[in-house]
């Protein structure tokens, strides 16, 4: 739990750990760094506005280190900044004031995702699996395209997970929401947003999509390059 108002950050802390989860604070940019690598978490609450660096260069920073998910948290909760979050990599998104209850919701979503993800695994993702010039590796959780390491976010990998499980089929918005979110808190613009932004990791012309293709009305299917 990272945040710079320690009367919050207590706040918050305590909700967490009333809910059974072990939760490790820190105040500014640095101190989370170095409590990151301590122990290994395995989710991040974090401002975006910090002392010595912000939540972004942090995120970076770890992110660098672990896929982990983060929850940002901003004092701004407009759309734009909403938007924001998620292009910078978030997992999700939370504005100030904001309910304790409903930071305690959000953190048990997010980790419920990332068990499906790895339970997952030994559904559809027990070989590496090849589209093109792409590479999927889920048991390593790495994606490479002709040859190059791709990094991806929880979420954008969570994506290109169920599309390669389902090559050329196309994807409703509704089962591609569904997967990203059983409570349904993905909306159809954020989807469209990390889309978007899987795009951009994976498309030389992410505006001409050559594996990431849109079915107009319909949804979404990854395919062979042509």
């Amino acid at each position: 739990m990272v945040d710079d108002e320690p009367p919050l950050r207590e706040v918050v802390a305590q909700y967490l750990k009333d809910d059974g989860f072990v939760v490790v604070e820190a105040g500014d940019g640095p101190t989370a760094i170095a409590r990151f690598e301590q122990h290994q978490p395995d989710l991040l609450v974090l401002d975006i506005n910090l002392p010595g660096y912000p939540g972004t260069e942090v995120l970076r920073r770890v992110r660098a280190q672990r896929d982990v998910p983060v929850l940002f948290l901003t004092a701004r909760a407009t759309e734009i900044d909403r938007v924001l979050g998620l292009e910078l990599g978030a997992d999700d998104y939370l504005g100030k004031p904001f309910s304790p209850r409903e930071l305690v919701a959000r953190v048990r979503s997010i980790l419920r995702r990332s068990q499906r993800r790895g339970a997952a695994l030994t559904d559809f993702a027990s070989v590496v699996q090849r589209v093109g010039g792409l590479t999927i590796n889920p048991l390593a959780h790495e994606v490479h395209l002709d040859g190059n390491p791709i990094t991806l976010t929880p979420t954008q990998f969570s994506l290109l997970e169920v599309f390669a499980a389902h090559v050329g089929q196309t994807l409703t918005r509704d089962q591609l929401i569904r997967h990203l979110r059983a409570d349904g808190d993905v909306f159809d613009r954020t989807l469209d947003r990390h889309i978007a932004n899987l795009r951009a990791r994976l498309e030389p012309e992410p505006n001409r999509p050559r594996y990431i293709v849109t079915v107009f009305g319909l949804g979404y299917k990854l395919v062979e390059p042509q």
